[in-house]
């Protein structure tokens, strides 16, 4: 298996640190509001990666964060008038159900930036001891210098970054291109004590910080996405290594952007999407099988055009499975012919094409190829197939969606008295003033294409 590696800049053969085991960390979300469509890009391709591993046999430790502290999350609480805990609770929630629409699995460990704070003061104050960082006024920064492979993964050079400030160095800073560890208190924060005064890490220590709690001093796999190769991960790198004193990541893993008609998303471009809001257009699958129809390293081009013809081949695949379920259920026992034996040759074929794929930097693009492939094959052969052969070809197919996360059960329809109970339910919430429970069934129902009005009469209901 070889994946294309950020750090060297080349394809390389996947070995991990421990045979059969796989440690992944990838960079979640800052929770203060709902995560947009450039969000869910990482977390479906890496998703992806990790069920590819599983279906090979690896055991795998997938770490990804919550960044539950933020100048954005606080910010967004003092515009509340709630606490900034409440805000990223409230947020973590929202993420956790477009991920699980989106049909991302849940992390082995999610672990959250306020949970970690007595590790982060731990690393930085080896980092004092070390001589990588210093503290100026109750702000601890990390000496950028000192650590000589700086820039290894972002290959940038720090006196041509240093050339391009403009700006005056911190009296503080030793040195411009310092970062901050821990910065001090400020009124209407979130703070801790620490030995340099009540206060808060700075963004890059968590990940340090978590994945080597969570999976060691060397991690198998780092991913997010290509925003993060500077200055996060870059510092990332510096940090732990300068910490542990151990190559921090084997393989660094990035996905490239997902831009809007060809443009980058942005809420003064007013193209920015939320996931949620997408859903209101698009079932989520969709937008999963839509981003894996490309490469993850190529930009991803995100329109109306481009999202139906994904749809339209979605269609065409789960079509597919209904009809194999459909002769299933109709076709009486028997045992594959010589025919049907030829046709599991073309069948397995076509299932190392997809892995083939996989293998090489995960192309999930022409995996998706060797399913529509599949699909061809079933259609033409499935009506005349023993049902030994027809199972087959379903058992396959549905394997390999599953490998990408595409779900191919069929889910039950809502029946009216269903509904009827369920509203009832809702307004009895309502009544009782649990709005929460009133607010879940208005979404389930609505994930179900059932569309609710609340008027004078009463609550009316119709299908979308």
């Amino acid at each position: 298996m070889k994946l294309y590696n950020t750090l060297t800049k080349q394809k390389e053969e996947f070995v991990p640190v421990n045979e059969g085991k796989v440690g992944m960390y990838v960079c979640g979300p800052t929770v203060y509001n709902y995560i947009h469509i450039g969000n869910a890009r990482p977390m479906v391709v890496f998703d992806t990666v990790r069920r590819y591993f599983e279906y090979k046999g690896y055991d795998v430790n997938y770490v990804s964060n919550f960044t539950d502290v933020d100048d954005k999350i606080i910010k967004k609480a003092n515009e509340e008038g709630v606490s900034a805990s409440e805000i990223s609770e409230r947020y973590i929630k929202e993420c956790q159900k477009d991920m699980e629409a989106l049909n991302v699995k849940p992390a082995t460990h999610h672990p959250k930036a306020t949970e970690e704070i007595d590790g982060m003061i731990a690393m930085i104050e080896t980092l004092i001891e070390r001589g990588y960082a210093y503290e100026k006024e109750g702000t601890v920064y990390f000496r950028t210098r000192k650590f000589d492979h700086y820039g290894q993964l972002s290959k940038k050079n720090l006196d041509d970054m240093q050339a391009g400030i403009r700006i005056a160095v911190s009296d503080e800073k030793e040195d411009a291109m310092d970062f901050v560890l821990w910065k001090p208190k400020k009124e209407g924060e979130p703070s801790w004590p620490s030995p340099w005064g009540d206060g808060r890490p700075g963004w890059h220590i968590e990940c340090s910080v978590m994945s080597k709690k969570y999976i060691g001093d060397t991690i198998d796999i780092h991913a997010g996405g290509e925003d993060l190769v500077f200055p996060h991960h870059e510092n990332e790198i510096a940090q732990s290594e300068a910490c542990n004193g151990e190559k921090f990541a084997k393989y660094w893993m990035h996905n490239a952007f997902l831009n809007i008609d060809n443009k980058k998303m942005s809420k003064s471009a007013g193209n920015f999407f939320t996931v949620r809001e997408i859903s209101e257009k698009y079932p989520l699958q969709v937008i999963r099988f839509f981003m894996l129809s490309a490469h993850y390293r190529s930009p991803l081009n995100f329109s109306d055009t481009l999202v139906e013809a994904s749809k339209n081949g979605l269609e065409r695949i789960l079509t597919a499975i209904d009809n194999l379920r459909s002769i299933l259920g109709s076709v009486q026992d028997s045992t594959m012919t010589e025919s049907d034996k030829e046709h599991v040759k073309e069948v397995d074929a076509l299932v190392g094409k997809f892995e083939a794929s996989m293998e090489d930097d995960f192309n999930t693009a022409d995996a998706i190829s060797a399913i529509f492939e599949l699909v061809k094959l079933a259609n033409i052969t499935a009506a005349e197939g023993s049902k030994e052969y027809v199972q087959y070809v379903f058992d396959t197919i549905v394997k390999l969606c599953d490998i990408l996360g595409i779900v191919t059960e069929k889910e039950e329809e809502l029946l009216d008295s269903d509904i009827e109970a369920l509203i009832e339910e809702r307004q009895a919430a309502r009544k009782a003033k649990n709005f929460a429970r009133a607010d879940e069934i208005r979404d389930m129902l609505a994930e179900q294409g059932i569309i609710l009005e609340d008027t004078r009469a009463g609550v009316k209901w119709k299908r979308a």
